[in-house]
């Protein structure tokens, strides 16, 4: 899984604990990201670092780099949503036809919110890597039917910011 891959995991995983909690402190935020930083997939990441030819590099420098650059994005994300939750939920709305972001689970909010946000507020994120991404995340963690719901929630924000 690509660095960017686990930063907007690892935003979900925050921001559903914020959607549930309601606290979104400098230390909450901070304990979470030093055990992303102490608990994560290290097996994982290292496999993902090894070259096509297999060797690893040093399995240290690989770990701090994939670490810090997850946690940088992450971080990015979550303030990004948070700071423009009501923006997101209100184009969220919009597009959803009929459903409410409260009515949603808190997992398949969150990924909308979090590609929402990559969408509207990253210039450095195409629509297509935004959706695909959020896509991949409902389908590992969202309702059964969410990934058609998400897709079409998503395609039609970016229709309107087309």
């Amino acid at each position: 899984m690509k660095t960017r891959s686990r930063a907007r995991e690892l935003a979900l995983q925050y921001l559903y604990q914020v959607d549930v909690t309601k606290d979104h402190s400098p230390r909450i935020l901070g304990e979470f990201m030093r055990h992303f930083a102490e608990e994560g997939d290290v097996a994982a990441w290292l496999a993902d670092a090894a070259s096509p030819a297999g060797d690893t590099p040093d399995q240290a420098e690989v770990l701090r780099g994939f670490v810090h650059e997850a946690e940088v994005y992450a971080r990015e994300l979550i303030e990004g949503v948070v700071s423009h939750l009501g923006e997101i939920d209100a184009l969220i709305e919009d597009a959803a036809q009929n459903w409410s972001v409260s009515r949603m689970s808190t997992t398949d909010r969150n990924i909308l919110r979090l590609a929402t946000c990559e969408m509207v507020f990253r210039s450095d994120v195409p629509f297509k890597v935004a959706i695909n991404e959020a896509l991949e995340l409902a389908k590992r963690f969202g309702s059964p039917k969410f990934p058609a719901f998400a897709n079409g929630v998503l395609d039609r924000i970016r229709s309107g910011r087309d």
